[in-house]
């Protein structure tokens, strides 16, 4: 029997409602990871809200309500004891909150919610006169959440997972003369610092035209062993003096972002060196609309309508291709930009599909 009209609108209401609380949620999640306030009691264990304030440094009136939010949610556990409550972060949710090199990192997902909104009146305007939302509207919450969200990945996985998944490439990366690579639109620099960790002898260029990004990539570079095969550059990866030089180029989850994704790829099959390949790693998205309608492509989707469809709609004839491109498109745009091979790669992952395109 076809669900009534009534039992649908009583279900929207009602799976509203619960997101609305979970986007209250990630918001808790941002105070707390922004403050500092997990690491403290992480460290400190069971707290007053009077203990909190003083060693986080913040007003006890605003510790006392976020600590009582983030109990009332069960993200803290909290206690009686005498006339005090204490609160404490239980140990199965350190390393969601607060270890940075884990796979189950989530708190950066309120990050990227924060900074997916920040500019939203811009938003609106690009959606009622077309035209985009330029990458630095949204902030540093967005480049850090990005960076944040994928560092587990690169740090665990790309160097002993994904490089050696093609063979080919593994190898040349092994060999000598030592391989040059290109890691384009390198963002916060943890991908091209973890190639070069995991590949002793290749020398890593990171390249992106975000100054903040690369500024953010040079801390992170600081104190990582490979200052010395690592390098960060502003710069446009079609500049002619970098043609020729790269036996291997990298672009981790931004060809979607891009107005001009065509001419991105051109630039980098320009930069190979005879028997060099581009990678690129994106969205892990369904083969067509409707036949992945699941929790995965409801959260692509999220981000297209915030941030990846507005910065891919900056200039004239923009691409607008929006975070949920599929695979049939990225094999278009690569022949566009003159690569004859082009193949999904045999590396399995929950969020990305891998590109091996060849000239």
């Amino acid at each position: 029997m076809a669900e009534s009209a009534t039992a649908r609108r009583d279900a929207l209401v009602e799976r509203l409602f619960g997101a609305t609380v979970g986007a209250f949620d990630l918001v808790g999640v941002y105070v707390g990871a922004k403050l500092g306030l997990y690491r403290v009691l992480a460290e400190g264990g069971a707290l007053t809200s009077a203990e909190l304030a003083r060693a986080a440094m913040i007003n006890e009136r605003y510790a006392r309500e976020w600590l009582e939010q983030q109990a009332s949610t069960r993200i803290l556990e909290a206690e009686r004891v005498g006339d005090e409550w204490r609160f404490a972060l239980p140990a199965a949710h350190e390393e969601p909150l607060l270890d940075e090199d884990s796979l189950n990192f989530v708190a950066p997902f309120a990050q990227f919610l924060l900074g997916c909104v920040r500019p939203i009146d811009s938003l609106l305007d690009a959606y009622r006169a077309g035209g985009g939302v330029p990458y630095g509207e949204y902030g540093a919450d967005l480049y850090q959440a990005q960076a944040a969200f994928t560092r587990p990945m690169f740090v665990q996985l790309l160097a002993q997972e994904w490089l050696p998944a093609l063979s080919d490439v593994d190898a040349r990366l092994r060999a000598d003369p030592p391989a040059r690579v290109a890691d384009l639109a390198c963002g916060g620099g943890v991908s091209s610092v973890a190639i070069a960790k995991g590949y002793p002898k290749v020398m890593v260029d990171g390249i992106d035209l975000d100054a903040p990004s690369v500024e953010q990539a040079h801390a992170y570079l600081a104190g990582s062993g490979v200052e010395d095969r690592v390098e960060f550059h502003l710069r446009d990866a079609a500049d002619p003096q970098l043609h020729g030089r790269y036996d291997l180029v990298t672009i981790f989850e931004a060809v979607h972002d891009m107005s001009y994704p065509v001419a991105v790829l051109e630039a980098a099959r320009k930069l190979l060196s005879d028997g060099g390949c581009v990678i690129v790693g994106d969205e892990l998205t369904a083969e067509a609309f409707g036949s992945g309608n699941d929790d995965l492509e409801r959260l692509y989707y999220g981000f297209s309508i915030l941030h990846c469809l507005p910065v891919g709609m900056i200039g004239a004839d923009a691409a607008g291709t929006g975070t949920v491109m599929r695979a049939d498109t990225l094999e278009r745009y690569a022949r566009e930009a003159g690569f004859g091979e082009v193949e999904v790669a045999p590396i399995e992952n929950d969020f990305w599909r891998f590109y091996v395109l060849r000239p």
